[in-house]
Formats: structure tokens, C-alpha cells, sequence
């Protein structure tokens, strides 16, 4: 058996082209989505990071303003960003990208964005509506991983998904989507994490795994049943003289050797990275409609 490769590529390339045409439907009535973005310090990642979703908003046509700060800003200057784009009629979504110089000033900082325009899904009160099944913005990579899953034609219903992994940003809000009676979730679902003993008894019982540990191999073959899901969310360095950079891009599963095993599989890259940045687009739109009253 080979593994069908679920392209989070070909997929978000899809959905973008449907937001497309959703943002053309909206210029006729005069609304233009517009995502506020901040970016504190330089970290070279979340530079990439920042620069790769401004593209993609230039290309749908959403309206998209950064901010920067150095990474000796205060705690004020960034709550002072933050509220310039809160009470900025043009700017429907906001994206603080993280992680800030300090992480100490997160959730302050997080918990100021209005959360009707809090696209990444990480204020308190979107997290709360999603705990209870209610219409709110879900966070980007799980969000997205749904899609991936719903699109690829894998049935989560009745399913046993294995997460791995257990932070704010994807572990947590997977467990939640996928157990919700949703067409998206009603899957049985286990989370393993650092304190999981014998993670291997889970991983052998598990239909689908989602894997968001940030540390190469941590799923083998010997380690899952035949016809298994794998979702890979890790985006990991690895020393490789022969490439250019003298380093590759690998996820947090043993992608080759899984490939003959698993029943489908996504890559990296290629796989959950491109969906993330869709999602983003997708919920900036949301609130675009959201705030104007049209959904």
C-alpha cells in the first residue's frame, strides 16, 4: 500500500480561489476585508512568516497594513498598536505574530485585540465560544487541518484520533474540534504529551494521528497500525550537507518509512503549513462580513 499524500498546498489553492470570488461578491458592496498585522522584533522566521500572509492578502485582494516595533518595545507601545487597529474601521482581523520578545506579555497582549477581530482564535472569549460549540473564529492550523481532512474525503466520525501534542495553538483546540458533534469532529480522541507513558500503546489503537510535537521521528512505523491517518504538523531543521542551505525541512513523523503504511499522509512542506495561512485569510474575511452584518 502506498499512502495517498494529502496536499495542504493543493487545497488551500483551492479554498483561496473560492475566497476569491467571495471577495469580489464583497467589493460590489463596498467592503474590502481588511487583516492588521503586528510584528515586534526581527525574528527572521516570523519575518518569513509575516511576509508570506501579506502576499497572499495582496494576491486575494484583502487590504492588509503592517505594523512594526523593535524588540526593546514596552508592554504600552504594543497595547498602543493593538488598539490603533481595534478602533480602525478598515482593519476587520488582527494577527499579533508570535512569539513576542517576551512571552510574559502574551496574554495581555493577546487578551487586548476585540474578539470580533481576533482571526487567530486565541482570546479568551473565542476560545470559551469554541469550548461550547459556539460561532467564533477557531484557531488557524487546526481549523485548517479539519478542512484538510473533510476535503481529502476522511471520515473523523467514530473515528480514533491520536493527537500528540498538547499547546494552546493545536493540540487543545484539536482535541476539542475533533470530539464535538460536528460534521467535522464526533471522533474518540486521546492526547499524548510529555507526561504520556508508553505513547505507542495510543498511537497502535489510533485511526487518525495529529502530530504537533516540533521534534523529528517522533512517530515511526512501528509505532501505528496499517491503513492510519497521519497529519503532520511539525516543521523541523535537520543537517543535510547535501542541500543547499546545509539543512531540510522535515516533519515530526518518519514520513518515508510511513509511507508504505499509512492509508494517506501529508508532507513536509507541502502539507498543514499552507492551510494555516488559508485559514488566516478565510477568518479575516469572516469577520469582514461579521462586522458589516451580513453573516
Amino acid at each position: 500500500m502506498s499512502a495517498k499524500i494529502i496536499s495542504g498546498k493543493e487545497i488551500a489553492a483551492a479554498m483561496r480561489e473560492e475566497l476569491a470570488v467571495e471577495i469580489e461578491s464583497l467589493k460590489v458592496k463596498d467592503i474590502i476585508p481588511g487583516l492588521g498585522v503586528l510584528l515586534v522584533g526581527e525574528d527572521p522566521a516570523s519575518r518569513s512568516y509575516v511576509s508570506a500572509k501579506e502576499k497572499a492578502c495582496e494576491k486575494l485582494g484583502i487590504h492588509s497594513r503592517e505594523e512594526t516595533l523593535p524588540p526593546t518595545a514596552s508592554i504600552e507601545e504594543i497595547l498602543e498598536k493593538v488598539n490603533d487597529f481595534n478602533h480602525d474601521d478598515r482593519i476587520h482581523g488582527i494577527l499579533v505574530q508570535l512569539p513576542l520578545p517576551e512571552s510574559s506579555m502574551e496574554n495581555e497582549v493577546l487578551n487586548t485585540i476585540l474578539p470580533e477581530k481576533d482571526v487567530d482564535g486565541f482570546h479568551p472569549v473565542s476560545v470559551g465560544k469554541m469550548m461550547l460549540g459556539l460561532e467564533t473564529f477557531l484557531p488557524c492550523t487546526p481549523h485548517g487541518i479539519l478542512h484538510m481532512l473533510k476535503r481529502s474525503g476522511i471520515e473523523t466520525k467514530g473515528a480514533h484520533a491520536v493527537v500528540l501534542g498538547r499547546s494552546n495553538i493545536v493540540g487543545r483546540p484539536m482535541l476539542n474540534l475533533l470530539s464535538q458533534k460536528s460534521d467535522f469532529g464526533n471522533a474518540t480522541v486521546t492526547v499524548c504529551h510529555t507526561g504520556t507513558k508508553n505513547v505507542e500503546e495510543f498511537t497502535k489503537q489510533a485511526d487518525i494521528i495529529i502530530a504537533a510535537t516540533g521534534w523529528p521521528n517522533t512517530v515511526t512505523a512501528d509505532m501505528v497500525k496499517e491503513g492510519v491517518v497521519i497529519i503532520d504538523v511539525g516543521v523541523n531543521r535537520v543537517e543535510d550537507p547535501e542541500a543547499a542551505k546545509g539543512y531540510k525541512l522535515v516533519g515530526d513523523v518518519d514520513y518515508p518509512n510511513l509511507l508504505e503504511k499509512a492509508s494517506a499522509i501529508t508532507p513536509v512542506p507541502g502539507g498543514v503549513g499552507p492551510m494555516t495561512i488559508t485559514m488566516l485569510l478565510y477568518n479575516t474575511v469572516e469577520a469582514a462580513k461579521r462586522i458589516k452584518g451580513i453573516c
